[in-house]
């Protein structure tokens, strides 16, 4: 405290959606990148050093996303996790449980949570047999030398049970986070004492901060902008989950996002006098820190990782086979337009692992290069980037149409009758992962034609697809949970399971085969 003024500052920092990135590379090319959390670290450590006060929260899918983190889960778990060493070198003082931290199950994820020297946060998040909050945390209240005391309540977006693998979330109930937010705001407010009110969301905006038009379907999967417009007293709302750069102040509540990766550091700056016995808030300023070339990479955080990024890089680099013909992609766009020897060939092995003959499958992201000649772990990672397992679900021919049309919805025509992607599958996230293709039927969607009627042949072995007739389809766990508001596929009879991470299905099937021929049947295209 400033004994002549009483005003203090508090410096409130937060990363969300790390997804495991500690080197500032790209695994696929090992090139350099302004991104990961020993860059972060260095900012982290200036904020600390230059202000009164300072509370660090991670926002959660801070343990999965890069090779290193796969090649540990997958390889070493019985090791320490090198990403909550690097959170307990880091002195975080809390993290918040974010979807992603169920891929590897829940024995990794209980051995994470104990050896890290913070809480891990989830209010609502409950362990169903106990009635109780399934990590033993739902907020924390931090009290500083000048008496200052900050209550920080985490919640988690609800709509897990919509991607996650069953078993990985077994036993747990995933209640509302809007109402499970309200309630404990409420039983804070009327139960401690404290000075300032700080949300850690591992969520996003459902709705555009300025025009609160709806930015996507409202499923409940983020709920930011309804919790900061319904929900009394809140001071700051932290957020993640949509991998967004927000920095600004929504009916009174600050709120901040600060990217994904490791891109940025989310600040929020807030101001108080001491005033009636009481600390009082003067000011909150946002503010998002980035990560830029001439942020140096922290040396204690890369030494923690150092181990596992050796023994990460020797798998990656390691041969499996090679290809004859061309899988390479030049271009994204042009794969989602008609069909690619890539897709076709991701498709072919969920076939053959799972012995279906219709399957489904996305071009995950953009900077996905496809396969040169000789092919590596790195290719396999590069390519596919989630740690999906496999489901063969039974569907109707209805539902196959449905999931056609919803995926025809990926592009629009703009005034001079040129195809391009639909915003809604780049803003406010972009998601080109829901966009599937499919094997085993043949099909055309004519883009000139409303959302909804763009189906215009559908065939399987030449003949029309029977509507009313069920097939069985194998997809990701994630699409075949409904994952991307594929409503068609939720709580269908699912056949059988496969268990193995698809990197793993993929890197097998060049191993068995030691050469793999590029083909295209071409059993579908895009018209416009």
């Amino acid at each position: 405290m400033n004994k002549l003024t009483d005003q203090c500052e508090l410096v409130i920092l937060e990363t969300s959606d790390i997804h495991g990135n500690v080197y500032p590379i790209n695994y696929g090319t090992n090139k350099e990148m302004n991104l990961g959390i020993a860059k972060v670290a260095t900012l982290i450590d200036h904020e600390k050093n230059n202000a009164d006060y300072t509370l660090l929260i991670d926002n959660g899918d801070v343990m999965q996303g890069t090779p290193l983190t796969y090649h540990f889960a997958k390889l070493l778990p019985k090791k320490k996790n090198p990403m909550i060493s690097i959170l307990n070198l880091l002195q975080y003082d809390a993290a918040v449980i974010g979807n992603h931290e169920f891929n590897y199950g829940m024995s990794l994820l209980r051995k994470s949570i104990n050896e890290s020297s913070f809480p891990w946060l989830s209010a609502n998040i409950i362990e169903e047999e106990k009635h109780q909050p399934a990590f033993g945390h739902t907020y924390f209240i931090k009290e500083f030398s000048n008496g200052l005391r900050v209550a920080v309540l985490g919640v988690t977006t609800h709509y897990i049970p919509n991607w996650e693998n069953p078993s990985h979330i077994k036993g747990l109930k995933f209640e509302d986070a809007f109402e499970t937010t309200k309630k404990w705001v409420k039983y804070i407010q009327e139960n401690e004492n404290f000075d300032l009110l700080v949300i850690s969301y591992h969520g996003g905006f459902e709705r555009n901060l300025s025009s609160g038009e709806p930015t996507e379907s409202l499923t409940g999967e983020n709920q930011g902008y309804r919790i900061c417009h319904e929900i009394e007293w809140i001071d700051v709302l932290l957020t993640g989950h949509q991998h967004r750069e927000i920095s600004s102040s929504l009916n009174g509540v600050t709120v901040i996002q600060p990217s994904f990766n490791g891109h940025a550091l989310g600040k929020v700056k807030v101001q108080f006098e001491y005033q009636n016995g009481k600390w009082q808030v003067v000011s909150k300023t946002p503010e998002l820190l980035k990560v830029e070339n001439k942020t140096t990479a922290k040396r204690e955080v890369l030494q923690l990782a150092e181990e596992f990024e050796k023994l990460t890089q020797e798998w990656l680099d390691q041969p499996i086979g090679e290809i004859a013909g061309d899988m390479s992609i030049a271009n994204a766009f042009s794969v989602r337009l008609a069909d690619h020897p890539l897709i076709e060939f991701i498709n072919k092995v969920q076939m053959d692992a799972t012995g279906m003959d219709i399957s489904n499958t996305a071009l995950f992201h953009n900077d996905s290069p496809g396969f040169a000649k000789h092919i590596t772990m790195r290719d396999i990672v590069s390519n596919y980037i989630y740690p999906n397992t496999l489901k063969v679900i039974r569907i109707s021919g209805q539902d196959i149409k449905d999931a056609l049309e919803k995926c025809a919805a990926y592009f629009i025509l703009d005034e001079n009758k040129q195809i391009k992607v639909n915003p809604a599958f780049v803003e406010p996230k972009p998601q080109h992962y829901n966009y599937d293709m499919w094997e085993g039927i043949e099909y055309e969607l004519n883009i000139s034609k409303p959302v909804g009627f763009r189906v215009e042949k559908l065939t399987r072995n030449g003949k029309p697809l029977s509507l009313l007739e069920q097939y069985d389809v194998v997809m990701n766990n994630y699409r075949a949970g409904g994952g991307g508001d594929f409503e068609m596929f939720k709580d269908k009879p699912v056949i059988t399971e496969i268990q193995t991470d698809m990197t793993e299905l993929l890197a097998n099937y060049f191993i068995k085969r030691k050469t793999v021929e590029a083909s295209c049947n071409h059993n579908w295209k895009v018209i416009w």
